[in-house]
């Protein structure tokens, strides 16, 4: 009977573990072991793009790239994973339950964006988070036409000025006048708790970031956080008011809850600790990717992000080692010791910074032309050609030279 390693999702780590370990399977010319990946959706979704227009159209299909390098597709979701007997329950497509042995498991269910406990924010704001969000976002937004025009129907409150409610708010005044007009009073703002825009980002791209919302006419509001959402708008802390028919929620991600059924240490994420060939500490054949995995990414005590970045080199290195690990063949460390950012500023432009302290080397159109290749070329999947498949789910290979 073949042996079985398991990959739970489809994301950008989860498809890249299950393509690099068809890929060293491959060549070490075995026919005894395969790779099944179980996911809600047969498409990566790409998840870094929903913060700008057309969401629906988000995804690619990766039915045929599996089936180019022997991947087994089991459209689904894990309810429970039992490490103690290597098995997994799951819910099918057509709703029916049934259970799945393996012999190494990669766990690789992402992230979801996290909604505190805050009156509202699950009732009345909107996200883009999920493809199904970010379209239904989409649908409010095109609706607000029929609305009469008044101050909040123009305007925008994005709640949690980090890394996506910039790029968000810097769409909104073209997306918004796109619908209303392009004469009419758009109003969007950006409502953060620290004391600074995009905080965990740093000073370095600050000043640019702040230039171009100026610029696209994006305001903010920094040092409390928001207290209640509801139908017409925000109260912050402090009471005051800002009356808004769109609340988009942007504050933060968590992991899978998956991640708490591993009976492993956990940072404040939710993320597993693992090792540098990325297996679990102290579960002997689980391995965990992407959101779920807290990895050091060099010597000098980095450590992954929730980001698409280091999701794609996770993958490959998942795989990889998941697979060395039931052949007996040599691991691959995981190492990505350059770190970039790359963030949209709408019509503006984009910053584009090198290095943990982001320190700025492109700016305005120059980082877009960057920021649309990313967007459009380097994130999404291989053609569904075998040996191109293949080379691209190397873990040698340098994405971010």
């Amino acid at each position: 009977m073949p042996k079985r390693i398991l990959i739970i999702g489809a994301g950008f780590a989860g498809m890249w573990s299950a393509l690099s370990a068809a890929r060293l399977i491959d060549e070490a010319g075995r026919k005894d072991v395969e790779v099944t990946l179980v996911a809600p959706d047969p498409h990566l979704h790409v998840r870094p793009r929903l913060y700008e227009e057309g969401a629906a159209n988000m995804k690619a299909p990766l039915n045929d790239i599996f089936d180019a390098v022997g991947v087994h597709f089991v459209q689904g979701v894990v309810e429970r994973i039992h490490v103690d007997r290597r098995e997994v329950e799951l819910t099918t497509v057509d709703g029916a339950a049934s259970t799945m042995q393996y012999d190494r498991l990669v766990l690789a269910s992402g992230s979801r964006l996290f909604r505190p406990a805050i009156a509202g924010v699950a009732q009345h704001a909107f996200s883009v988070d999920q493809t199904d969000e970010a379209a239904e976002l989409e649908a409010h937004i095109r609706a607000l036409a029929t609305a009469p025009d008044t101050a909040a129907r123009n305007t925008v409150v994005v709640a949690g000025g980090g890394f996506t409610g910039i790029e968000t708010a810097a769409e909104m005044p073209a997306r918004l006048r796109a619908v209303l007009g392009e004469h009419a009073n758009v109003n969007v703002i950006i409502v953060e708790r620290n004391n600074a825009i995009g905080p965990d980002l740093g000073p370095g791209p600050r000043p640019v970031i702040e230039e171009a919302l100026r610029e696209l006419g994006v305001s903010w509001r920094l040092g409390q956080g928001v207290a209640a959402v509801d139908n017409h708008g925000v109260t912050m802390e402090d009471g005051t008011r800002i009356e808004a028919s769109t609340v988009i929620w942007t504050g933060g991600v968590r992991a899978s809850t998956l991640t708490e059924q591993i009976p492993a240490r956990r940072d404040a994420a939710g993320r597993l600790y693992v090792n540098r060939a990325l297996a679990v500490e102290g579960v002997p054949g689980v391995y965990a990717t992407g959101d779920v995995a807290c990895a050091a990414t060099d010597d000098e005590g980095n450590h992954t992000l929730m980001s698409c970045q280091h999701a794609m080199n996770l993958g490959r290195s998942a795989g990889h080692n998941v697979a060395a690990d039931l052949l007996g063949l040599e691991a691959i460390p995981y190492s990505q010791p350059k770190y970039v950012t790359c963030l949209d500023l709408g019509p503006w432009g984009a910053v584009y910074t090198e290095g943990w302290e982001r320190e700025v080397k492109l700016q305005g159109k120059e980082a877009k032309q960057l920021k649309h290749r990313i967007n459009t070329e380097w994130i999404y999947p291989p053609r569904a050609e075998r040996e191109e498949v293949l080379a691209a789910a190397d873990p040698r290979r340098v994405v971010v030279a």
